[in-house]
């Protein structure tokens, strides 16, 4: 049994040269920092080789180990040595190579514009930076392909908005002409004319409305008024501004809700989209359609759909209905009533701004639009009429603008 001696001196001994050769290990792993992995593998196997095989030459001396069973021990410590170099080696070399494959990845992003998982097996943490690498990219190209198509909306939007108010400015500048020249005396054209100038000067006001609130929600500087309100309130308020034009147009308008939780919303800001949501129902529907306006909770969130009868839209254009400017036509050239095609965009910024969301769908014989929108938490259901006698609103409503 080996003594308390003989034990201390074997620990002070394996200590102290487990100290010198840390520390020489260590200074030669900050000097070559920067060199591959592979390099700094070698030096960590070399420095454990080195301290085994010196520790163990030091404490055979010490002990007076014989001749014989020191060359044997040597032997084993040699070859246990060479083999655990080898593997460091064959390690290095492993991660070296998995390191290479994935920088190679990496620059055939620059190169290509897509980032390719390495198609050699990586380690665990080089696996995991590549998995992040390549989510990273993803994120990357999807913001940059948002970048381009906002980008490309912004251009159609000036081109369109450059175009929407050339026409009716030539029209002001025409008639003023007409009537600064006298062209135009008779009492009745001149008040056509007056008539006229009034109905495109509110044109372009409502026009330069939706730029100012479309920017607004661009740049994230839309302030939102958050009050509790029931639903049926929103969906009342903006059947009663759509009726003249419906009325004008000859469409009749339903409108139902159910009795739900309030809302926590802006009114002025969500009402704003109900009406551009309607309004541009009415203006695609022919006269003698109609426009069915619906209100529900669902899933605790309250939704609001509505339904026209413009003979749907197609598939092509349904992802870009919220688009800036989009109105899916050749002509590019709004109504009277209309702004700048930009009812359907602003709706959507209103709605995100108010962690809801907007969506539209063909259905029937027409499109559909749908609103989601957040109920106040802590609230009892609304006070309001059953489904089934706002309905009977709805009818006597329809009356009223057919």
């Amino acid at each position: 049994m080996i003594s308390w001696s003989d034990l201390w001196t074997v620990s002070y001994t394996v200590a102290g040269v487990a100290f010198v050769a840390s520390a020489a290990g260590l200074v030669a792993v900050r000097l070559l920092a920067a060199r591959s992995v592979y390099t700094n593998l070698t030096v960590v196997a070399a420095v454990t080789v080195v301290a085994t095989v010196t520790g163990f030459v030091l404490i055979a001396k010490e002990m007076f180990i014989s001749q014989g069973d020191l060359d044997l021990v040597m032997a084993v410590v040699v070859i246990s040595g060479i083999a655990g170099f080898a593997v460091a080696l064959l390690v290095g070399r492993r991660i070296a190579a998995a390191s290479r494959s994935l920088l190679n990845s990496v620059q055939e992003v620059g190169r290509s514009g897509s980032y390719h998982r390495p198609t050699a097996v990586l380690p665990a943490e080089l696996a995991g930076l590549s998995d992040a690498l390549e989510r990273a990219h993803g994120r990357l190209t999807e913001a940059r392909d948002r970048e381009r198509a906002l980008e490309t909306s912004r251009r159609e939007l000036v081109a369109w908005v450059s175009h929407d108010l050339r026409a009716p400015l030539a029209g002001l500048r025409a008639m003023a002409e007409a009537l600064e020249d006298g062209v135009v005396a008779d009492p009745y054209t001149v008040e056509t004319y007056h008539g006229q100038i009034r109905k495109e000067t509110d044109r372009l006001t409502l026009m330069i409305d939706d730029l100012f609130e479309l920017s607004r929600i661009h740049a994230g500087a839309l302030r939102l008024s958050r009050r509790p309100v029931s639903l049926g309130e929103l969906i009342g308020e903006a059947l009663t501004s759509a009726e003249p034009l419906a009325r004008a147009k000859g469409v009749r308008l339903h409108g139902s809700w159910e009795a739900c939780r309030p809302l926590m919303v802006d009114t002025a800001e969500v009402g704003r989209a109900l009406r551009n949501l309607i309004t541009n129902a009415v203006r695609h529907t022919p006269s003698d359609g109609s426009i069915e306006v619906e209100g529900d909770e669902e899933s605790g969130m309250a939704t609001v759909c509505v339904s026209d009868s413009c003979g749907g839209i197609p598939e092509e254009h349904l992802p870009r209905v919220f688009d800036v400017a989009f109105r899916g036509e050749t002509a590019r050239t709004p109504g009277p009533s209309e702004g700048a095609g930009l009812g359907l965009s602003i709706a959507r910024g209103i709605i995100e701004a108010h962690a809801g969301q907007i969506g539209v769908r063909n259905a029937g014989p027409g499109c559909q639009f749908m609103i989601r929108l957040p109920l106040a938490a802590g609230a009892g259901a609304s006070s309001g009429l059953p489904r089934s006698q706002r309905r009977g609103a709805g009818s006597s409503r329809e009356g009223i603008l057919t």
